[in-house]
């Protein structure tokens, strides 16, 4: 027997389980509607069962072992329930929110009536809220973990469940995997316990976690006077996309002073099928064309937009009349080049201050933290490691002491209140920075040109392969990884690849002395290849979606202007990526 015939059998032993008690009626019907007029969709809802990615569940909704409903939230939480029970000290508690997806709500019910039935105490918001307001809430009430319920910037049909540990960061090692456990010893519905949502021991939150989170990001600030006194003459216009970010982020900033905001209208409401955003992902602009036309009308200074759990923000700067967007980069380097002048100016660097990125994050904030004598350290893709290095660092007796951590897919967080992304805060950072360089009569753009007389011209290009998101795409993304881990270039566009590095495997090579050294970072299916003239590119499939995606950066330091600088290196990048996929991506 073939391995397609014992997945079928397999497909058909848990299609039959659903199609009767103790699943309900709608959720049987549904079944049996896929059978009749879908069996295509019904193979993929029951192939294989959901399994823990980058911090939790991420999928499409709907029935079956491979969608996310009742059935697999209530399965995902009785396994945290018994890892919980099992492994850490008591009391046991759980955080729980939700943002504004269909059936958000009812999965953060589910998961606090699987929790209250395993005797676990559970704070679950009455309202929506952000993913970092989730972090935080969890180190507030010292709970043991956190649920937020969110798929981020994927589709409205998407939705996902996002586990945090003591510490407010998210699941990593050893937890994740004793989670993932905990659920492979569930076999049938019966080992689920269920509770009612009146159960005693479910306790909802209201707006007095709210001001516990404003009071703890106002010090923050760096010039709360100035912000106080001058923070109107900003004009800043914000979008949460549908999202949970319109209910904290507009009240934060007026609470450091910048109180001069106009929304886009039309996507402020929190609605999960997101009718008027073209694209929920803030690094895509046709999510930002609304704002940007909004930021044109309104002659405002900057438009930020904040994905609907509000974890990312986007910023786009209004400069000599034009509307510019920033990248993530850009914004990250902005960011800690403000930290690094401002801290210093003001008295307040501490000495063993120290930032944190990506393996994928530009080089540049390391260039400019060094030049400041501070530290930044890389970690892998994934905002998991930054917070377990801000953990790690905390617990060292020598340990340095984190100001601003930054990925490139606009994430940031200024401080330790929240040990995920936090893109409330990042606005309020943001505004404060502009608010310095307009009494100065400049822009933020002023500011990143500023970064790059001082550093040389750097830039960073994106390529997003996509693939079905089914077992055939997956198996599609590991041939291809298999294939270039294999076959590595050995030039690109010109230049020698002078070094490998092979996350997979935890090794760097020296390709022109063969020498090699092991990397420090935990094993990740990434490559990354340096090139002699000082450019680079990572290859790593996504942890949430069904995309492969490439990362190409350069950095010019010989331009005659830096519009030149620009141009140079996005024709450079552009050949980077049409080389690498042609070579090993197309058809």
């Amino acid at each position: 027997m073939d391995e397609l015939e014992i997945n079928i059998e397999t497909i058909i032993a848990r299609v039959q389980k659903w199609l009767q008690k103790p699943y309900d009626k709608k959720t049987q019907k549904q079944v049996q509607f896929l059978l009749k007029e879908d069996p295509k969709s019904l193979i993929d809802s029951f192939y294989t069962t959901m399994t823990f990615g980058t911090g939790g569940l991420r999928g499409l909704m709907g029935v079956g072992t491979n969608r996310l409903n009742c059935y697999t939230i209530r399965k995902a939480t009785q396994g945290l329930s018994s890892y919980i029970k099992k492994y850490a000290p008591p009391p046991h508690s759980v955080f729980i929110s939700y943002d504004s997806r269909e059936n958000s709500r009812l999965f953060a019910e589910e998961t606090a009536r699987t929790l209250a039935a395993n005797e676990i105490e559970v704070y679950i918001t009455k309202e929506l809220r952000p993913t970092p307001f989730v972090s935080f809430g969890c180190r507030l009430h010292r709970c043991t973990a956190a649920v937020m319920i969110t798929a981020s910037h994927n589709p409205p049909n998407y939705n996902g469940y996002k586990v945090y540990w003591s510490d407010g960061g998210q699941i990593v090692s050893p937890h994740d995997l004793g989670i993932i456990d905990e659920i492979k010893n569930i076999e049938d519905l019966p080992q689920i316990k269920f509770a009612p949502l009146s159960h005693p021991s479910i306790h909802h939150i209201g707006k007095e976690d709210d001001e516990a989170y404003f009071n703890a990001i106002e010090p923050l600030q760096n010039y709360p006077e100035v912000n106080q006194s001058e923070g109107a003459i900003l004009q800043i216009v914000y979008s949460s996309l549908h999202g949970t970010g319109a209910t904290l982020l507009p009240d934060a900033l007026k609470r450091w002073g910048f109180t001069s905001i106009d929304y886009v209208t039309e996507q402020m409401p929190p609605d999960g099928t997101f009718p008027f955003a073209a694209s929920l992902n803030p690094e895509k602009k046709e999510a930002l064309e609304l704002g940007i036309k909004e930021l044109v009308r309104r002659k405002g200074d900057f438009f930020i937009a904040t994905d609907p759990d509000a974890d990312r923000i986007a910023l786009v700067v209004s400069h000599l009349n034009n509307p510019i967007v920033l990248s993530g980069n850009q914004i990250a380097s902005l960011c800690i080049y403000y930290l690094c002048k401002t801290l210093s100016t003001i008295g307040k660097m501490p000495h063993n201050g120290a930032f944190i990125t990506t393996i994928v994050t530009t080089e540049l904030c390391k260039e400019i933290a060094a030049s400041f004598n501070k530290h930044c350290i890389e970690v892998l893709t994934g905002f998991k490691y930054i917070g377990e290095k801000i953990k790690e660092w905390e617990e060292s007796l020598n340990g340095k002491k984190f100001i601003f951590g930054a990925e490139e897919s606009f994430g940031y967080l200024l401080g330790t209140h929240s040990r995920d992304k936090d893109a409330i805060v990042t606005a309020c950072l943001l505004a404060e920075m502009a608010l310095q360089q307009k009494k100065a009569g400049k822009t933020l753009i002023d500011l990143l040109y500023e970064i790059y007389n001082k550093y040389g011209v750097h830039q960073e290009k994106q390529q997003l392969i996509h693939f079905d998101g089914d077992h055939k795409g997956k198996a599609k993304i590991n041939f291809l990884m298999k294939n270039i881990r294999e076959n590595p270039p050995k030039t690109l566009c010109g230049s020698d690849i002078v070094e490998l590095e092979d996350f997979q495997l935890g090794k760097k090579v020296n390709c022109i002395t063969n020498e090699m050294e092991l990397i420090d970072l935990p094993k990740s299916n990434v490559l990354l290849f340096r090139c002699k003239n000082g450019s680079k590119c990572i290859i790593r499939p996504s942890g949430t979606e069904p995309l492969i995606k490439i990362y190409a950066m350069m950095k010019e330091l010989h331009a005659t202007s830096i519009e030149e600088g620009l141009k140079s290196c996005h024709e450079h990048l552009d050949l980077m990526l049409k080389t690498l996929i042609e070579t090993y991506f197309s058809e």
